[in-house]
């Protein structure tokens, strides 16, 4: 029993701290977030997004629900998208466009200060993956209507539930249960990665995805984070990839690419199967983001690599901030 407890006591200690560093990133940004809504200042985020969306193929109100993707989360993006969805007749090529736009391109303050905690610089994070969301859905508009394919009405399963326009004390509640949803997933997510540690499943997780890493230049310390983006995503896995990248275990140019590479492709499982409800195809949202990130890394790695030092330590990398 005396094992048992003092087993659970650091479990519980260790995702504290974790999520300690996590929330000190998070809870201003939300609150950040918030008061651009109350005071309406999103829709001038979005007014520069109305061409682009024409570019993809989409309707230019659809900027506004991208532009909240950006500044909040993916969630946020969604419900605004829904809210519009209602007045518009949307193919499924034009969800499965926007769809990759949510994926790549969201919640930018959040996941962009983790990556810049984590020692990759913030603003390099953030272009890349505008630029990566934009040529991404701008490749599958050009894929998609050259053949002809996904032109269907799209089937739109998903919901938004809960109140459209909450109170702020409906707002902090809801805020509040999220955070400690998080905390009891980083939680989980430890147990779960002492018991795959246990039994080697995280081994031969690494040994399967070594090959990939070592192919676009990824060195094989940084394995760990990469799967722990790949598959949980930047937001729920933030706490445990700042405490990794801060160990010193890992070189930095290494957990630049690995951030980066999550950037693309992260959350591929939950988010995937997220945006599959609201009409999205397997062909854009997964292995098209799957393909197109790897691609960029194997682009990208090589083409850093040649930079000056002084050049990549300015603008692409650094020490993780502690």
């Amino acid at each position: 029993m005396h094992k048992i407890f003092s087993i659970t006591h650091d479990l519980i200690r260790d995702a504290f701290f974790a999520c300690f560093e996590l929330f000190k990133i998070m809870i201003p940004v939300i609150i950040g977030v918030k008061l651009l809504q109350e005071f309406d200042l999103i829709q001038y985020v979005a007014m520069p997004l109305k061409p682009i969306m024409g570019l993809l193929g989409l309707p230019a109100e659809l900027g506004l629900a991208w532009a909240t993707a950006m500044v909040n989360s993916m969630y946020a993006g969604l419900i605004v998208f829904l809210s519009l969805a209602r007045d518009m007749s949307l193919n499924t090529e034009q969800v499965t466009v926007f769809a990759v736009l949510l994926l790549v391109g969201h919640g930018f303050l959040v996941e962009g200060a983790i990556a810049q905690r984590s020692g990759a610089k913030f603003a390099f994070q953030i272009l890349s993956r505008l630029i990566g969301a934009f040529t991404l859905g701008l490749i599958l508009h050009w894929i998609y209507s050259a053949s002809g394919t996904l032109q269907e009405p799209a089937v739109i399963l998903f919901h938004s539930e809960g109140p459209v326009d909450p109170t702020l004390l409906q707002w902090a509640w809801g805020e509040t249960k999220n955070l400690l949803s998080i905390f009891g997933i980083v939680l989980g997510l430890m147990v779960m990665m002492r018991i795959l540690t246990a039994i080697r499943a995280v081994d031969l997780m690494n040994t399967l995805l070594r090959p990939i890493l070592k192919l676009i230049g990824i060195g094989p310390k940084a394995s760990t984070i990469t799967i722990i983006g790949f598959t949980l995503g930047l937001a729920y896995g933030g706490g445990l990839i700042i405490n990794e990248s801060q160990s010193g275990r890992i070189d930095r140019k290494d957990v630049f690419y690995s951030l980066t590479l999550m950037g693309f492709c992260h959350s591929m499982i939950e988010d995937t199967l997220l945006m599959m409800l609201i009409g999205a195809q397997l062909s854009g949202i997964f292995w098209g983001r799957l393909t197109f990130g790897l691609v960029a890394m194997a682009i990208l790695v090589p083409i850093t690599r040649r930079l000056p030092d002084a050049l990549s330590d300015a603008y692409l990398w650094g020490k993780a901030n502690t």
